[in-house]
């Protein structure tokens, strides 16, 4: 469902479900125009306890953070242009389901060792 929608906005789809070996990990990667966008997808039934994007705390940022950081390096190309964004999926009680993409989510977590 996030794949579909992040195509139908436009984004080309590189890869699902990517894990670094340095316990990174990535839901999808994707590129937007000239920016490759690492994405974490979340997903509720309902928001009682805050939405979505919450859930993406510092140690969930930071794992994503050591899979970009993966990612870069099988690129060997340290000037590429590169973000995170979150897609939320809240599912109502009647089934349906809304997405929400949240550009620019987060910034790299530190250390920036690449």
């Amino acid at each position: 469902m996030a794949c579909r929608y992040l195509k139908r906005n436009g984004y080309k789809i590189l890869f699902c479900n990517f894990r670094g070996r340095s316990g990174g990990e990535i839901d999808v990667v994707c590129r937007d125009n000239d920016t490759l966008v690492f994405v974490e997808v979340k997903t509720r039934g309902r928001e009682d306890f805050g939405r979505p994007f919450e859930a993406v705390d510092r140690e969930k940022r930071k794992r994503i953070s050591r899979g970009a950081l993966a990612w870069l390096r099988m690129l060997d190309n340290p000037d590429i242009l590169f973000r995170f964004d979150v897609v939320e999926v809240i599912i109502a009680d009647d089934g349906k389901a809304r997405v929400e993409l949240i550009k620019n989510a987060f910034p790299l977590s530190k250390p920036y060792l690449y």
